[in-house]
């Protein structure tokens, strides 16, 4: 659920109603924090693919030489310790959505071999010779300028192109600061329901003036740890500024 009433949130959620009718490529870009994957799934969840899986994997939190196994799967024997065939992501996410977050990290030869799976509709586990054809929907995301990336050198231009098909750009908190208080009753339901011992019914009105005033350079995330931390720490039933 995309929460907020902003006017740009308003344009994202009628951006994601467009592109998730159609059966394309999709580039979200944001900073971090700033909800891309959340988009992703409102993409899925909109298709026709809402039935299928919805896979999601973070390019840089996998070390690179294991990342092409882990997208691409493998065959037995293909390196040392593969004992059984496996398949990957690609595999997994049959007829599905396929999410890769912070694609901006791939090393090249790996975007080179993910270009050929998005042209071909099809994909080669490591130490295979033949092609197992796949029925993906792939939603990238990145936080860095893939084009000035493109420029020097460092991101494929023939995987920018099959990538920049539909754009979808999530706006930094800072741009929607009067969704603040939306989002931070939101996150106070959301964990107040796990608290057993005490009941947290809101906000201060200057708790909440303090959240709508801050910058919030971590984005969403921020603001979610942040009202989390507050119901751990507030000795009452309200949140008040001593709390953030």
């Amino acid at each position: 659920m995309l929460v907020g009433k902003s006017l740009v949130m308003q344009e994202l959620r009628a951006r994601v109603a467009r592109v998730a009718r159609t059966n394309f490529t999709i580039l979200i870009e944001g900073e971090s924090g700033a909800g891309k994957e959340l988009v992703a799934k409102e993409i899925h969840t909109r298709s026709a693919r809402q039935r299928g899986p919805f896979v999601a994997v973070n390019c840089a939190a996998i070390p690179a030489e294991l990342l092409e196994s882990e997208l691409f799967g493998y065959a037995r024997g293909a390196f040392t310790g593969a004992g059984r065939d496996r398949g990957g992501l690609f595999e997994e996410a049959h007829q599905g959505t396929l999410f890769l977050d912070e694609i901006g990290e791939l090393r090249l030869s790996l975007q080179a071999k993910l270009t050929r799976a998005i042209e071909e509709k099809a994909v080669r586990r490591l130490g295979e010779s033949r092609e197992r054809a796949v029925d993906v929907r792939l939603v990238a995301a990145t936080h860095r300028d893939l084009e000035a990336m493109v420029g020097a050198g460092s991101f494929r231009e023939d995987l920018w192109y099959r990538l920049n098909v539909a754009l979808v750009r999530v706006p930094p908190l800072r741009e929607r600061k009067e969704d603040v208080p939306l989002l931070s009753r939101h996150f106070l339901r959301e964990r107040a329901a796990t608290i057993s011992e005490r009941r947290i019914l809101g906000f201060s009105d200057e708790a909440l003036s303090k959240l709508s005033a801050y910058e919030w350079p971590g984005n969403v995330r921020q603001l979610r740890s942040a009202v989390e931390r507050a119901c751990l720490l507030a000795p009452g039933d309200t949140i008040d500024v001593s709390d953030l």
